[in-house]
């Protein structure tokens, strides 16, 4: 039988989610290279950026869509190699 486990979530304090250095330069429009996980990478356009830098919406190449990261999701996003 499993063991019964319980986290106290509300007990713990919420950390900050700092973005990388580099989350700060992206601008809307600027072509990026995503790393969602290893293995799958992939080109995509800026659509838009938070004010502080720590969630990007980019639209994927491909017709892949369009999604939201986080800087806590342990993606990378880097500006794409001209």
């Amino acid at each position: 039988m499993a063991k019964q486990r319980i986290n106290y979530t509300e007990d713990q304090p919420l950390k900050q989610a700092e973005p990388d250095g580099h989350w700060g330069q992206l601008r809307q429009g600027d072509r990026v290279s995503v790393r969602l996980a290893p293995g799958f990478e992939t080109g995509g356009l800026v659509d838009a950026v938070t004010a502080d830098h720590s969630v990007v919406w980019v639209d994927l190449d491909g017709g892949r869509g369009r999604t939201l990261l986080h800087s806590s999701d342990g993606v990378e996003i880097r500006p794409h190699d001209s």
